[in-house]
């Protein structure tokens, strides 16, 4: 609760809030609350991992945008301060999908046909919204995903990756990061030593590059690797090319390699058409990189059951439901729309995860009912780079944690496990909620 403000009538404040945080429920209704907060020598991770965020709360005090005086309460709030911070090349290279747009807007606006159903009467004083994701507990089911983040703050992944430790979620390190994955890790684990990260690759036409890139974000303690496989050439993105748009040049690509000079050389563009292989498979590009990590291996831009099914058959731990931001092919289905083919499709035999529109907590709690384990965050880490740096995502986490957790609670669900299909209806088009 901010200082100065008092609890409304029926309104939690803060140590009576904590009460929730803790999931052993049974340990709970035999010893009481004050049990809660009595010393002790060892305590669940789930609770060490919700109590960050209730932690927290009363430190994170930039509720206004200190040059508009704008209140920061959601996801687009963070983004509409970002637009007037970025240049105007800069928020068109962010915010903007691939030829008509269509995926980039349908990827948030196919959320809105679907409806909670809530559950009435239901004791959620000990909502605990936690997860085990990529071996560890996380605090709630959302990860950072990898994007280009130095254009929106010069702390960019180092930033990030010290907010994340702090809230205790994973991250996803771009190949393209500006920082090396050794600082980047290397932030986060000063923070928490169990911060945990997957590191994501493209198919490199440069395979000793790429085997390099492997065994140093292995050697750094990385858990997965995260394939991109819907990129076998760049999607066309009018407004970058208008725009004459080239990535800033400032900090080069250290972990693949690319100076300085080579990015002031060429285009954005270009440094996919010289960067990224189109002749990917899946049985020859599985298999190599199998032989090049022991980390888990993730197949991150799926959109049908028949390459789910791939996966399953090729022995990938996972795959992440992606349409690149709607970046790539526009046209193709938003990914919420998408996963529930996908998880039909895995069958309990692979992880399932998503990103692409995911702005509130009843976003998440959709994505988590339609039977994702986690949902990755891009454009939205980018806002809160571009609002305020570390501060902004630490920010932009607690209010998301809150929106989850709210919503949790008045749709009646106690856990993640609680929110199922059931817990879901779709708008028909004739009008009535249908049943999933």
């Amino acid at each position: 609760m901010p200082p100065g403000r008092t609890a409304a009538a029926g309104e939690l404040t803060l140590a009576q809030n904590t009460s929730w945080i803790n999931c052993d429920h049974e340990k709970n209704r035999k010893t009481g609350i004050a049990a809660l907060f009595r010393p002790q020598t060892t305590k669940s991770k789930a609770f060490e991992m919700t109590k960050r965020f209730v932690e927290s709360k009363e430190a994170v005090t930039a509720e206004k945008d200190e040059t508009t005086g704008q209140k920061m309460m959601c996801i687009q709030d963070f983004k509409e301060v970002a637009d007037r911070k970025l240049p105007r090349v800069h928020r068109n290279y962010y915010n903007d999908g691939s030829t008509d747009q269509i995926t980039v807007r349908e990827n948030s606006t196919a959320f809105l046909k679907y409806r909670i159903r809530p559950r009435v009467l239901v004791d959620v004083s000990q909502c605990c919204p936690s997860i085990e994701c990529l071996g560890r507990k996380v605090a709630f089911p959302v990860g950072i995903a990898p994007t280009v983040q130095f254009i929106a703050h010069p702390d960019a992944e180092v930033a990030t990756s010290r907010a994340c430790a702090r809230k205790g979620i994973n991250m996803a390190i771009g190949s393209l990061a500006s920082n090396t994955v050794k600082d980047i890790c290397g932030a986060g684990k000063s923070v928490d030593s169990n911060m945990t990260y997957a590191m994501q690759m493209y198919p490199f036409k440069n395979r000793v590059m790429a085997a390099k890139l492997i065994k140093e974000a292995e050697a750094q303690g990385c858990k997965a690797v995260f394939l991109t496989a819907d990129s076998p050439t760049l999607g066309v993105r009018y407004r970058e090319w208008k725009d004459d748009f080239r990535i800033p040049s400032e900090q080069g690509f250290p972990n693949i390699g690319w100076t300085v000079e080579r990015l002031r050389a060429q285009s954005n563009d270009s440094v996919g058409q010289d960067t990224l292989d189109d002749s990917q498979n899946w049985a020859r590009d599985i298999a190599w990189f199998k032989s090049q990590t022991k980390m888990e291996i993730w197949i991150k831009g799926v959109l049908t059951a028949e390459d789910t099914q791939k996966a399953v058959e090729m022995g990938c731990h996972g795959i992440i439901v992606s349409n690149h931001g709607g970046r790539q092919l526009d046209g193709v289905p938003a990914t919420i729309d998408a996963l529930p083919e996908c998880v039909k499709a895995a069958s309990g035999r692979l992880k399932v995860h998503i990103d692409g529109g995911i702005r509130t907590g009843s976003d998440i709690f959709k994505a988590i009912a339609l039977g994702a384990e986690c949902c990755w965050l891009g454009r939205p880490a980018l806002w809160a780079l571009a609002y305020d740096g570390e501060k902004g995502m630490d920010l932009m986490l607690q209010v998301l944690y809150d929106d989850f957790v709210r919503c949790m609670k008045l749709a009646g669900c106690q856990t993640i496990k609680d929110i199922t299909k059931a817990s879901l209806g779709v708008v028909r088009h004739d009008g009535p909620l249908a049943r999933l």
